[in-house]
């Protein structure tokens, strides 16, 4: 996998990522060596670009990318991890974090937003010990939508300062929803955004958001390309869900029917919805969650093998002869 450069940073990322929220239990348990698995099977063949978060299970998805990473080269790899909110000791623990944040650990701590200078300086030097490094290649302000200006005042101009001071290599935002990242782009000095969701095969929303870093000199990480699920399978099942709730019936129609124009090109769904985000030159990776080895084999056969100008072209039909999922209020991405 040829790696591709962040905006004017020397950070690089492989076209394909490995997303750590399943290795946090993301809605189920995922057991220690099948976490393992799925990460050397995604070294194996060629993956060198993690992205992990506090938030992922409590802080369990960066110490497993950690221990997994602990005897690989760091020269080799890029790690990405998020800043915003702190985990502090809960003080009335129920058992299970799955109501409150949708992972499947013990809720022993509680996440508290904080947006601040001081904020992101504790939650980055936790995330490196959890990690067991002495630095990360990027540093991604997570979902700031109700304290955007706090991010924009505070959160990344300590990021851009650590950034300068060789601390952390690249400095972005990672969101699902575009118009605050709209506003990012034009506001701060940031190298990378992650949009989650929005730039998919079938939500397309994130356009001007390309655009705008194309003309600004900002690379894009697309993640959640499945849409949470709705085009990780062949066809589309009855219980598909869409930004981690239920897909709508028109939704699920205009799934099927460009899983229609995949199996009439010789591929499937979930191969067009990997491919898709890179079509767009200024979108530098795309980032996927994984649970098992042969999820991510899959994945890097998919994402190393393009489809036809005229697979596309069909795709792209389909995709227009229904409106946008616009108006749509996705969950906050995990």
């Amino acid at each position: 996998m040829t790696a591709r450069r962040l905006g004017r940073t020397d950070v690089r990322v492989s076209p394909l990522g490995f997303g750590g929220a399943p290795l946090g239990n993301l809605y189920t348990p995922l057991d220690d060596d099948r976490a393992r698995s799925a990460l050397d099977a995604a070294w194996d063949v060629g993956v060198r670009s993690y992205d992990t978060a506090p938030h992922y299970g409590l802080g369990l998805s960066e110490r497993r990318l950690g221990a997994a990473l602990a005897q690989r080269p760091r020269a080799e790899f890029t790690v990405s991890t998020k800043v915003g909110r702190l985990l502090e000791p809960h003080p009335a623990p129920t058992g299970s974090d799955l109501a409150a944040g949708g992972f499947a650990v013990p809720d022993t701590l509680i996440r508290r937003p904080d947006y601040s200078r001081d904020g992101v300086l504790r939650s980055l030097e936790s995330s490196l010990a959890r990690l067991g490094l002495d630095r990360v290649d990027i540093v991604y302000v997570h979902d700031p939508d109700d304290h955007l200006d706090t991010a924009l005042g505070q959160a990344l101009p300590a990021l851009a300062d650590l950034r300068d001071q060789g601390v952390v290599g690249a400095v972005g935002v990672g969101m699902n929803t575009v118009a605050p990242l709209l506003r990012i782009v034009a506001e701060a000095d940031v190298d990378t955004v992650m949009v989650a969701g929005r730039w998919t095969l079938i939500d397309r929303t994130a356009r001007p958001l390309l655009d705008a870093c194309a003309r600004r000199g900002v690379s894009v990480v697309a993640a959640a390309p499945f849409n949470s699920g709705l085009l990780s399978r062949p066809r589309p099942s009855d219980d598909a869900s869409f930004d981690y709730g239920p897909a709508s019936g028109a939704l699920l129609r205009r799934a099927r029917r460009l899983a229609g124009v995949c199996a009439r090109h010789g591929t499937v769904l979930p191969h067009a919805a990997l491919r898709f985000p890179l079509r767009d030159p200024v979108v530098a990776g795309v980032v996927a969650g994984f649970r098992s080895a042969h999820e991510v084999t899959s994945a890097a056969r998919w994402i190393g093998t393009d489809l036809s100008e005229e697979a596309w072209s069909d795709l792209d039909e389909a995709a227009a002869e229904a409106p946008a999922p616009g108006g749509v209020q996705p969950r906050v991405h995990p």
